[in-house]
């Protein structure tokens, strides 16, 4: 099974996100946007971070997720490759993420991606697997 796959979205970039439960749905969005941000194979997990989410739900909880793994990035600079959780139901998650700091001599910088939305955000289960689907402001 594939972690995601990237849709075409007006000005905006989309991605679909799977997992055969709902904690590896999580862990392959946020894989899925470090993964389009940069090269992970040039990636560390060096640096550990422990997190914990709210949500009103299962998209809220997503936005509010990968806004929180994103603004490492953004605000720390923390370039994340690995990704657990440990503790989810739809309104709360905890769990840990790790990465290295962005070094420009070992990491490039592949995309941009500005901000998550609430625009068409959708996480379900089927009968074999959880879909979640957000659209990205890069």
């Amino acid at each position: 099974m594939n972690r995601y796959r990237i849709f075409d979205h007006t000005a905006d970039l989309g991605m679909e996100v799977f997992g055969k439960t709902v904690q590896e749905l999580f862990a392959n969005a946020a894989f899925a946007v470090f993964d389009t941000i940069s090269d992970l194979s040039r990636v560390r997990a060096r640096e550990e971070r422990k997190i914990a989410i709210e949500g009103t739900g299962w998209e809220d909880l997503l936005v509010n997720y990968l806004r929180e793994v994103l603004y490492l990035f953004n605000g720390e600079g923390l370039l994340l490759k690995e990704y657990s959780i440990m503790e989810i139901d739809p309104q709360h998650l905890k769990g840990t993420v790790s990465g290295e700091r962005f070094d420009s001599s070992r990491h490039r910088i592949n995309m941009e991606i500005k901000a998550v939305t609430y625009h068409q955000v959708t996480v379900r289960e089927t009968s074999d697997r959880w879909v979640g689907r957000v659209i990205f402001d890069v």
